[in-house]
This record gives C-alpha cells, sequence and structure tokens, in this order.
C-alpha cells in the first residue's frame, strides 16, 4: 500500500513533534512625526533688558572751614569732570539729611566719617586718597563705565549749579500758613535752610 502521508517512506513524523514557524522580527518601526518634514527652528533667546546707567553720587562740603576737606572736595569734583560723567553731588553743608545719609552709608562700611566720599552704581569708591590713586593708574575710568556722560561744562539753568533751590511750596521762608488752624506751621517740603534740591540737575 502507498504512503499518502507525503513524507518519505518509513520516517513517519512524530506526534509530539510540533510544526515548525518562521521567527517573526521583533523589531518595530515606529513613525516620527518630523519625519520627513524639516525640524522647526529652535525659539529665539528672550532679549537682554538694556543695563541701567551706572549713578555716580558725590557726597561733599562747599564750606572752607576745614581748608584739605574743601580742596579733596575740588579735586575728586575736577576729576570727574574730566571723564565727563554726570555727577550727582550732594553737599553735606546745606542739607542735614544729606549728613545723615552719609553718615548710614559709611558707618555700615565700618568706616568713620570723612569727605569727600564717591559712589558709583550704589558701591562706595572711597574719599580723596581712593580716588587719587585710581585715577592716576585709570582704573577710575573702568569703574565709571556704564555712568552717563555730561559735558564738563553744563550749568543748570534751574539753580546755576548749586544743586539746590528755594522751596516752591515756602518760598524758602520754611513756613507755610494752615487756614484750617489759622496759623503757620513748618514746611516739610524743604529743608532746615528752606531749600529743596534741584528737581533738574539732582536725581
Amino acid at each position: 500500500m502507498d504512503d499518502v502521508s507525503g513524507g518519505a517512506p518509513g520516517s513517519a513524523c512524530p506526534k509530539n513533534k510540533k510544526p515548525r514557524h518562521l521567527s517573526r522580527s521583533l523589531t518595530y518601526h515606529h513613525h516620527h512625526p518630523y519625519q520627513g518634514r524639516h525640524l522647526p527652528p529652535p525659539p529665539s533667546p528672550a532679549p537682554t533688558p538694556p543695563q541701567r546707567p551706572q549713578s555716580v553720587v558725590l557726597y561733599t562740603t562747599s564750606l572752607r572751614g576745614v581748608r584739605r576737606t574743601f580742596a579733596d572736595c575740588c579735586a575728586v569734583r575736577a576729576a570727574l569732570r574730566g571723564l565727563r560723567v554726570a555727577v550727582d553731588e550732594r553737599d553735606v553743608s546745606m542739607d542735614a539729611a544729606l549728613r545723615r545719609e552719609l553718615q548710614g552709608v559709611l558707618a555700615a562700611r565700618g568706616r568713620g566719617f570723612s569727605l569727600p566720599q564717591l559712589l558709583v552704581g550704589g558701591v562706595l569708591v572711597g574719599g580723596a586718597d581712593e580716588v587719587r590713586r585710581l585715577h592716576e593708574s585709570g582704573e577710575l575710568r573702568r569703574i565709571l563705565e556704564g555712568a552717563p556722560g555730561q559735558d564738563p561744562a553744563f550749568v543748570c539753568g534751574a539753580c546755576g549749579g548749586f544743586r539746590f533751590a528755594p522751596c516752591p511750596a515756602c518760598d524758602g521762608s520754611r513756613k507755610v500758613f494752615v487756614e484750617e488752624e489759622g496759623r503757620p506751621r513748618r514746611c516739610i517740603e524743604c529743608n532746615e535752610n528752606g531749600l529743596v534740591r534741584c528737581p533738574n540737575c539732582c536725581s
């Protein structure tokens, strides 16, 4: 009798042998959303805000009682004008509040009171000796980089370069009349000399 199993004669397949299957690849191909397209450009960096100019503050005195102090104030003022920077000069002899302000600045740094004193960008540079040394070495110009410029010949038309003006509220009398009370009272807008800082050339 002929064998109709499809196999070779005498080679019957065992019953417990499983049929072979072709191995399937376990690799899956994912479609990238940007495949075949140009990638979007990276976001532009945020614009850098403009740098605020450094303020230059010089505490001085216009009193000639101590000749050395007055001369030092003039020397530092002249050096800053030569570098063509705008200076917020604060005369402590004209306003007791400015004197207290400088005393607080120096006390916070463990320094005694002396004039003149230069601050750039809120940082204490020092007095006449420090400024002179920095100016001679050329370092003062670097420290003042970013400070607003000013023509050394500039003279404020409102105060004439004195940095103070009579108080507009009391006209320098230091007293204002209060109608509700029927009497004059001390003006709170000006200092002990009836003056206010010039609004045109002082910060």
